[in-house]
């Protein structure tokens, strides 16, 4: 049953993930905002779940599964992360790669430390 949940979240995720892309698209500076924001959703959505379900212990195990596994982990997207890194550094935009480096690890792992705690 957990293995349809994470299944069933990980579409709904991928569709999420796939509107952010299109909401962006128009966007012309260098800094890949469509991967930054789904994958800053992502984690704001991982930490304020988290911090919940570590609240409140008596919320099944198959919500983490759909929620956690399956519709954070199709948002999120680190392959894509790197590829447009990846990019900008073959392009010589080196300064806009570290800045998408920085800016994506920093704010990503802030959430966390601000809303899981």
């Amino acid at each position: 049953m957990n293995a349809l949940l994470v299944f069933l979240g990980g579409g709904t995720g991928s569709v999420l993930r796939f509107l952010f892309s299109w909401l962006f698209s128009k966007t012309s500076l260098p800094l890949p905002f469509a991967t930054l924001s789904s994958n800053l959703f992502s984690c704001l959505l991982f930490a304020l779940l988290l911090s919940g379900y570590e609240s409140r212990q008596h919320i099944p195990d198959s919500y983490k599964s759909f929620i956690l596994i399956g519709i954070c982990g199709g948002l999120s997207t680190f392959s894509t992360f790197s590829f447009e890194t990846f990019e900008m550094i073959k392009l010589g935009m080196t300064g806009w790669a570290i800045a998408n480096i920085l800016i994506s690890c920093v704010l990503c792992i802030g959430l966390f430390f601000v809303f899981a705690k």
